[in-house]
């Protein structure tokens, strides 16, 4: 059922950079498990093929056992990757509630380098609140570090 058809409202966190690296040095950066390591958290199982599914591990909170299970759907390469994102437990309430999210990950070169645009979405309110407003903080730091991990091939 579509959030318009249940009523749920949902919000995304939207992040807009421009990094002066070229598209080909953040893809190598977004899909290298080794990489993702050093700017995210380290995944397990991690392959960036469509279908393919892989964990990371987090806090653990309530019933939650702080696994975040995710699986790749879309891969255009040095442009667009995507994967489901969910975790929590339906039973928690603040940190480790249920979460059905979606991370999509755009890449457009520009004069200047590479215009990065993360777009995590599917938040539901309240339900997901305290998740929105942690990861809204967190991925601005995600991105930092991305940034800086893309520079150090130059």
């Amino acid at each position: 059922m579509s959030a318009v058809a249940s009523n749920v409202r949902t919000q995304d966190i939207v992040i807009d950079e421009v990094f002066p690296h070229t598209a080909a040095t953040i893809w190598k950066a977004l899909t290298s498990a080794q990489l993702i390591a050093r700017w995210l958290m380290p995944p397990t199982g991690f392959e960036a093929v469509e279908g393919n599914t892989f964990t990371f591990k987090t806090n653990p909170a309530g019933a939650w056992d702080g696994t975040i299970h995710c699986r790749v759907l879309e891969v255009v390469p040095n442009q667009l990757f995507a994967y489901a994102w969910k975790g929590g437990d339906a039973g928690n309430t603040g940190y480790g509630s249920a979460l059905d999210t979606v991370v999509t990950w755009s890449l457009t070169p520009t004069e200047a380098g590479t215009r990065v645009r993360v777009v995590h979405s599917g938040f539901v309110t309240p339900t997901n609140d305290t998740a929105y407003r942690n990861m809204s903080d967190g991925w601005v730091k995600v991105l930092q570090r991305l940034d800086a991990i893309s520079g150090e091939d130059k």
